[in-house]
């Protein structure tokens, strides 16, 4: 199986530190457009024109939104991207919204494992890392291995989806590949993941 992989590109809760998890519209910054036309750019010269492959998008205003300036780089119509709940990112509960310097205040201790860049603290009313690796899990059984597929996806979500496929640090009894800059795209095939373009934007978004 051959899939490619991105981290959708900035978003203005991202650039303000504010928390997204799954809501539905956050739209992208000028510096996340930018980020988008360089993954087309990339993509294009990695692909081609009009690559044969499956396209997959997380139904986030964000992954959306990634998604239409690189398909238009590759010459693919938008309406063949097909949106899974599956790849949405991780659900933040009751800190959908908020700030993240409010809720470390509240909590009076740190969300984020400043060396992994991921959740330490279960969001409340949210879901924790077994709970997105039982999700992707059932999306990659779905997935057609004769098929190369191009994904859109999330921070948090994509490193535990690449930790399912090529292996990771365990974290809460999930692997999860390091942290990438928003904007990065992966080719994984057979277990083996190359960096086909890596984005500017920040590795570890508080705003998840």
């Amino acid at each position: 199986m051959q899939l490619i992989l991105a981290r959708h590109a900035e978003t203005v809760f991202n650039a303000a530190a504010r928390m997204q998890g799954q809501m539905a519209h956050t739209p992208l910054t000028r510096t996340g457009i930018a980020q988008a036309e360089a993954m087309g750019t990339a993509l294009r010269a990695a692909l081609g024109e009009a690559p044969d492959l499956d396209l997959w998008v997380s139904p986030s205003g964000r992954t959306q939104q990634t998604a239409a300036i690189i398909g238009e780089h590759l010459g693919l119509d938008f309406f063949r991207w097909q949106k899974d709940d599956r790849l949405l990112e991780i659900d933040v509960g009751d800190w959908e919204g908020r700030w993240y310097h409010d809720i470390v205040a509240e909590l009076g201790q740190p969300i984020v494992d400043a060396e992994r860049g991921l959740f330490s603290v279960p969001p409340p009313n949210g879901e924790w890392f077994p709970a997105i690796a039982a999700r992707l899990k059932r999306w990659i059984a779905d997935l057609d291995p004769a098929r190369p597929a191009l994904a859109i996806s999330h921070g948090i979500t994509a490193s535990v989806l690449r930790g399912l496929l090529v292996g990771g640090e365990d974290w809460h009894g999930v692997p999860v590949a390091p942290r990438a800059p928003q904007g990065t795209v992966f080719r994984i095939v057979n277990g083996t993941e190359e960096m086909l373009h890596i984005g500017s934007g920040a590795a570890v978004s508080r705003a998840a």
